[in-house]
């Protein structure tokens, strides 16, 4: 069988593009935006030289059957993720475009990503460990790492271009965005995240944490950028879950893992992957896409 081709980086070069992030390339149409996932895999704060096979499918498709599943609590930025109806001028990327890109439309990006965690993780834990709060949230004594939250919560953080995101307060949220729409925010991440953890339990799935971005749009606050996928989420398998230590998940961990283990000093040069950890990668990202969508395969 065919390798499957590892898509780093996407050049149309009649069309404007607008930026570059760490995973997504993204161009002006018009006056919407084309959004184009590729393959690269990005490690504290780093792109990794090789990416993974199938990571920029996964990532636009699931996004694409959350968005289509969370519609109902918040419209989102979806034009359409079917490259046959994109304008013509994008025909004759189709083939590239298929299964990895998303026409949507332009909205003012608020700046800041809306954390929820229902489970202590990452550098929620960190933090509760030393002042047993996060982001300003306090919590009952006696938890440890990978405990369910007596209740979801929502704690926002920075939305850095280069380097870490950092966690702020609710009031620094209210600071940043204004009072009405942090609210707002507060409860559109905490109704999607319910939701969403409701669906994925009946798949044997535990969301242990994820973030959101919104944007406005005509006075509307809409769903943006990819939605609980495993770049942006913590997903546990439900029945391995043991509190206490950490656990196994569906997401880059595995690479951050990896990179540990060769003691990488989290400075250029950035290390390249062996082939058995972008295996294992890719399967981590296919697995959790098959468990929450169903489906088989990538485009059934």
């Amino acid at each position: 069988m065919a390798a499957t081709p590892v898509i780093r980086e996407t050049q149309l070069s009649d069309l404007s593009l607008v930026s570059r992030g760490k995973v997504r390339d993204i161009y002006q149409v018009d006056g919407d935006l084309l959004l184009v996932s590729t393959d690269r895999i990005s490690a504290f704060d780093y792109v990794l030289p090789n990416g993974i096979p199938d990571k920029g499918k996964v990532l636009n498709q699931l996004s694409l059957f959350w968005f289509g599943k969370t519609r109902d609590i918040v419209p989102n930025h979806v034009i359409s993720g079917d490259a046959r109806d994109f304008p013509a001028p994008l025909q004759k990327y189709r083939e590239l475009l298929s299964g990895r890109s998303v026409l949507a439309k332009k909205v003012e990006m608020f700046q800041a990503e809306c954390v929820v965690r229902g489970y202590l993780a990452g550098s929620g834990w960190k933090e509760y460990q030393r002042a047993q709060s996060v982001s300003g949230v306090p919590l009952p004594r006696g938890l440890s790492e990978s405990s369910r939250l007596p209740e979801p919560i929502f704690t926002p953080s920075t939305k850095a271009v280069h380097g870490h995101d950092e966690n702020i307060s609710f009031r620094m949220l209210e600071d940043l965005v204004g009072a009405g729409s942090a609210r707002q925010l507060r409860e559109l991440s905490l109704a999607i995240y319910h939701a969403a953890s409701l669906y994925a339990e009946s798949a044997g799935v535990i969301i242990a944490d994820t973030k959101f971005e919104f944007g406005r749009l005509d006075g509307t606050i809409l769903l943006a950028d990819e939605v609980l996928t495993p770049d942006s989420s913590r997903f546990w398998p439900a029945d391995d879950y043991s509190p206490g230590v950490k656990q196994d998940s569906f997401d880059k961990q595995y690479v951050r893992d990896y990179l540990e283990r060769v003691h990488w000093n989290k400075l250029p040069p950035v290390p390249t992957l062996p082939d058995d950890v972008v295996a294992g990668t890719r399967e981590k990202y296919l697995e959790i896409f098959r468990r929450l969508t169903g489906k088989k395969s990538l485009g059934e």
